[in-house]
């Protein structure tokens, strides 16, 4: 394992030579992404002796939190650096008559987000919400997440001073669902998220849907036939190339992540066919320890569990390929992707743009 200074000392030396926002994004990615250097570090803490660990993984919590606040402070110099320039460029002449006023539209995710409640409703589906603030037992305990899983370190969840925490994921809306009633429960759970990431394909807020199906002799089959059947209806194809393959998440069991077939054609994406894969989400049946918590008898009840990026799914419906984006306020680019509050999508008008 290379010594954990030497990575520190190396990683603060690049955050410092980022000459702009994408460059130190990408650093930070180098570190502390899913292959990063510190990540690999906590990886390799099964290979000490066990009474090493505990020192080993202190260190290098420690290091990443100082590279962390290295990284913090180089994006709010770079931020303050790109507003001044962004002043000096798009400086205003106040002389000069005005803009025209913005009609605006409907924003794509918003757009997306009804289209998926309204293809799951269709299947009898309910739709369920939950608090945004949440505990720990209804985010990870209940969802048998393990107290030792990464999932719960302060550089994935953002933490409040109370002990609870901004929800990273909308799962817990199905433990309430379950603590609050009785089986069968056929519930879609979509709304906000919340982790610490931002990049091109990851932002600190953003948009999930979970599905949850709890029933008596409910199998796998029944799980794919759900999401073919979304799939069908979401990317109006008649036919879809797809394929399940093995995962692993503390809440389901078996688990498997979801691909899509897809081709490049005349520079378009053309989904459902092609000799390329997508992955676009991620499912299982409900882990028998999720079951037990939600006070569910698992002698009697099982089911599956999905979850999908509502974000994702806009993206590549309309041909996004940054998802910040969705989240700069840009008035332009909502008229440019937005729809009419009262404009109904046709087949002779388009479905999707």
């Amino acid at each position: 394992m290379k010594k954990i200074a030497d990575i520190l000392k190396v990683s603060i030396q690049e955050v410092n030579k980022a000459i702009d926002l994408k460059t130190l994004d990408l650093v930070r990615v180098t570190y502390v992404g899913k292959k990063g250097e510190f990540t690999n570090s906590l990886k390799k803490l099964g290979a000490l002796p066990p009474d090493e660990r505990p020192a080993a993984g202190e260190s290098i919590n420690k290091a990443k939190s100082s590279f962390m606040r290295a990284v913090s402070l180089r994006r709010t110099e770079l931020e303050e650096f790109e507003l001044e320039e962004s002043l000096k460029k798009d400086a205003v002449d106040v002389s000069l008559e005005g803009y025209k006023p913005s009609k605006g539209g409907r924003h794509p995710i918003s757009i997306v987000r009804n289209q998926i409640e309204k293809i799951f409703g269709d299947a009898g589906f309910d739709i369920r919400t939950g608090p945004e603030i949440e505990d720990d037992f209804h985010n990870f305990t209940a969802l048998n997440i393990p107290e030792n899983h990464p999932a719960r370190a302060m550089h994935d969840t953002f933490y409040l001073e109370n002990g609870n925490l901004l929800r990273t994921h909308t799962s817990p809306v199905q433990i309430r669902t379950m603590l609050n009633g009785k089986p069968p429960f056929k519930i879609i759970a979509p709304g906000r998220t919340y982790r610490h990431d931002s990049d091109q394909t990851h932002s600190p807020m953003f948009h999930q849907l979970e599905g949850l199906h709890i029933d008596k002799n409910i199998n796998m089959d029944h799980l794919k036939g759900c999401l073919y059947y979304f799939v069908k209806k979401f990317f109006e194809v008649e036919k879809v190339k797809r394929r399940f393959r093995p995962s692993h998440f503390p809440f389901t069991e078996p688990s498997a992540e979801v691909d899509i077939g897809y081709k490049i054609q005349d520079g378009k994406i053309k989904i459902g066919e092609g000799d390329k894969w997508l992955e676009i989400l991620g499912c299982g049946m409900v882990h028998p320890n999720v079951l037990k918590n939600a006070k569910v008898n698992t002698k009697i009840y099982q089911g599956y569990a999905f979850g999908v990026g509502i974000d994702r799914l806009a993206m590549l419906k309309y041909g996004i390929n940054d998802l910040r984006a969705f989240f700069e306020s840009d008035i332009r680019w909502l008229e440019f992707y937005g729809f009419d509050p009262l404009d109904v999508p046709t087949n002779y008008r388009g479905l999707s743009r």
